[in-house]
């Protein structure tokens, strides 16, 4: 199968083009949001190919995957077919809903003509979808392999544009954990001046696995936003997870895993006491890391996304002839 899609969301995308299809990334010359072509920091096959506007009239496309609401528009220019009535097409949403929590309408929730498909159970819940046809098809995540050594007393903390996104993501919470244990903050644009939190910038994708695991435990402080992958790539690792109970973390963490709590004196004594005990914080990393196997894999991931594919060419495909 021959799908067209974009690359918005890096890590989202590395795991769903290991799958066994041809996959046709929009490419300009400027490589802005809407032709960032092929990624330049994680490992693609060479399965993924870039294609301009002007080739794209010209290939021949099985579906396309919209992640944002423009891309309904440039697919219909660059390919000359309407997704949904002309050229299959499913709609994916990587977010929880904004600015308001159950009020705020999908902006397909008008089109019952291609299926809207959330990345988690509880952005399903919230979104109002109207009349879309949703599912839900939980991430995956490729295995980083079982990396934790906890050999540094430290929490790790993934977060792009911390001091943007502020309390959204915990930004303002870092500094009371600081106060029980020394705090790494990964991701780009990281800037949140609260003593004992290290920014540690955005580090490639080779380098990340490799010092997550070097961290004691995992923090997760997000109060709203999809599940974030790194969570899952930590709890992989075999990191122990203090998390806050918002979104699908409650979920994605089960009880073993660590600590997941919206009572935060619960959440500062769980990062204290593994920082002080590793033997606890090691037992509570290869939970986590079973249960992070088992739910978010590849290998389902992928049988998942190929199941509805199948289905959404060929009802296209039948109501065609």
């Amino acid at each position: 199968m021959r799908i067209l899609l974009w690359h918005v969301h890096g890590s989202w995308t590395t795991a769903f083009v290991q799958g066994g299809h041809d996959y046709v990334l929009p490419v300009l010359a400027d490589r802005g949001p809407d032709g960032r072509g092929r990624a330049r920091t994680w490992d693609w096959p060479g399965t993924v190919v870039e294609r301009t506007p002007e080739q794209l009239r010209h290939e021949p496309i099985d579906v396309v995957i919209v992640q944002r609401p423009q891309e309904l528009a440039l697919a219909a220019e660059w390919t000359g077919r309407r997704p949904g009535p002309e050229l299959p097409a499913i709609y994916l949403e990587h977010n929880a809903p904004e600015p308001h929590p159950v009020g705020t309408r999908h902006p397909i929730a008008d089109r019952s003509d291609l299926p809207l498909v959330h990345v988690t159970h509880f952005n399903e819940l919230f979104w109002d979808n109207g009349q879309a046809r949703t599912t839900v098809i939980e991430h995956g995540v490729i295995d980083p392999g079982e990396l934790y050594t906890g050999e540094l007393p430290r929490a790790a903390v993934v977060i792009n544009e911390a001091g943007r996104r502020g309390r959204m993501v915990g930004a303002d919470l870092l500094a009371r954990f600081a106060s029980e244990v020394p705090i790494d903050l990964f991701g780009m644009g990281g800037s949140v001046p609260a003593r004992g939190v290290r920014l540690m910038g955005d580090v490639p994708q080779a380098r990340m696995h490799g010092e997550l695991a070097r961290r004691r435990l995992y923090l997760h402080p997000v109060r709203w936003t999809s599940l974030g992958l790194s969570l899952i790539e930590a709890m992989m690792l075999g990191l122990p997870v203090v998390a806050v109970a918002s979104t699908e973390a409650v979920e994605a963490v089960p009880p073993a895993a660590g600590v997941i709590s919206t009572d935060l004196e619960k959440l500062r004594a769980a990062v204290r006491r593994f920082a002080a005990d590793p033997e606890p914080a090691r037992l509570a990393g290869k939970s986590a890391r079973e249960y992070a196997l088992a739910r978010y894999g590849v290998q389902r991931f992928l049988h998942d996304w190929d199941q509805l594919l199948a289905r959404t060419v060929a009802v296209k495909t039948t109501a065609g002839r």
